[in-house]
C-alpha cells in the first residue's frame, strides 16, 4: 500500500494513516501503526508496530520509532532521531482527568539523539543534538547537545561525539 500517491513508501495494510497526513518518500509503517490528521513524517522513517503519531506532530527525515511508542501533539522531532521501544512522552504538565482547559506543554527532541527503551520524557524539555538517554531514565529537564544522561531523574554521565562515544576523558 502507498501514501498520498507516493510509490515508495510502505504501509501496512493493518495501519491506520490519514489521507490528511503528509508522509516521505522512503518511509516505512509498520503493523498497527496509527498515524492522525496533519502530521507529517519525513523521508526515509520507520515506525514500527503499535506506534501513535497524534495529530500536528512532526517528525524529521532518517527517524527509527520503535514498538509501542506515542508521539502526543506537542512533541517535535528533529532528523535521524531514534526512539527506543515502549518510549513514553507526555505533554500536559498538571494532568487531570476533569480538566477541560489543560494547555500542552511543547518538547523538543534535536537532531540525531537517541532515547532508550523504556525512558519517559516529560513534556517542555529540550533533548539536545546527538545527545543520548539511557534506557529507563525519567528526562525531567533540558539534556545538554552531546550528553549522555542516565538514571531517576535523568543526570550527567558524560559527553559523548555524534557516534555516541565518550570523550574528554569521562569513562
Amino acid at each position: 500500500m502507498t501514501s498520498n500517491g507516493l510509490t515508495d513508501v510502505y504501509i501496512h495494510e493493518s495501519a491506520n494513516v490519514s489521507n490528511k497526513s503528509r508522509i516521505g518518500s522512503g518511509t516505512k509503517i509498520w503493523v498497527n501503526v496509527q498515524v492522525r490528521e496533519n502530521s507529517n513524517i519525513g523521508t526515509n522513517c520507520i515506525l514500527s508496530k503499535d506506534v501513535y503519531i497524534d495529530i500536528d506532530v512532526n517528525i524529521g527525515n532518517g527517524c527509527k520509532i520503535q514498538n509501542g511508542v506515542s508521539v502526543y501533539k506537542g512533541v517535535e522531532i528533529g532528523n535521524n532521531v531514534f526512539i527506543g521501544p515502549n518510549v513514553a512522552f507526555t505533554n500536559d504538565k498538571v494532568p487531570r482527568a476533569f480538566n477541560q482547559d489543560w494547555k500542552i506543554t511543547p518538547t523538543k527532541i534535536c537532531d540525531g539523539a537517541s532515547i532508550g527503551a523504556n525512558s519517559t520524557i516529560v513534556c517542555g524539555v529540550t533533548i539536545g543534538e546527538y545527545s543520548m538517554i539511557a534506557a529507563g531514565s525519567v528526562v525531567t529537564k533540558d539534556v545538554e547537545p552531546y550528553t549522555l544522561v542516565l538514571g531517576c531523574p535523568a543526570r550527567y554521565i558524560s559527553k559523548i561525539d555524534e557516534a555516541g562515544n565518550r570523550v574528554n576523558g569521562d569513562k
